[in-house]
């Protein structure tokens, strides 16, 4: 192959102002800068010509704080500097998995997705399993419990639960938006269980989880 033909040779894709889309382009020209190179490009559908900065990727840490049930640790997760990083986006710490739930900017405001080199600091909670916490009340005395359930484990107002052979009801389940009588919801959304003692009659033996 001839230098012209490399030098005409097509890259994946690359975003186009003109077509305003990600679209194929063909590489005209090479400038090596430190330990990147820059690129003008030919897009192939409108011929437009544009110059690509591609660099190298700077290795960070960025601030996270991460939950797993009712336990909670600050620590350093890597990222490389120009990562996009959005909410619900799930992670791998430690051979754990994370779910993001927060991302703040310097000034501390919420942000629905963040260039990795911008956030002050990042909420996730573990997603591979969850420890749900549970408050059982019966009459004026109350304990708590936890249990361990997968994430999508669903959790049903009304319906029974099975604990050290006692039957107790589901009361309620607190989400972070508040307390619910009614509904569904799974297990990773639920911050708390609120349990009474259940009654012997045939209809309120339906299992907690579908």
């Amino acid at each position: 192959m001839n230098k012209e033909a490399e030098e005409e040779e097509a890259i994946d894709v690359a975003e186009c102002s003109s077509c305003d889309d990600f679209t194929e382009h063909r590489i005209l020209r090479r400038v090596n800068k430190g330990e990147g190179e820059d690129l003008l490009v030919q897009c192939v559908s409108c011929n437009e010509v544009q110059t690509l900065h591609l660099r190298p990727s700077k290795a960070i840490k960025i601030n996270a704080i991460l939950s797993d049930g009712p336990e909670s640790m600050t620590c350093k997760i890597d990222s490389d500097d120009d990562e996009e990083i959005y909410l619900e986006d799930v992670f791998e710490h430690e051979d754990i998995l994370y779910r993001v739930t927060r991302i703040d900017d310097s000034e501390t405001r919420p942000k629905r997705s963040m260039l990795a080199s911008e956030i002050l600091t990042l909420w996730a909670v573990r997603c591979d399993k969850c420890i749900l916490r549970l408050t059982m009340t019966d009459g004026e005395e109350s304990k708590s419990e936890t249990i361990e359930c997968a994430p999508d484990d669903v959790f049903i107002c009304g319906s029974i639960m099975e604990i050290d052979g006692s039957r107790w009801r589901i009361r309620a389940l607190h989400t972070g938006k508040g307390r619910t009588l009614r509904g569904k919801r799974s297990a990773i959304d639920i911050r708390r269980v609120y349990l009474h003692p259940a009654n012997s009659r045939r209809e309120d033996r339906g299992d907690y989880r579908r």
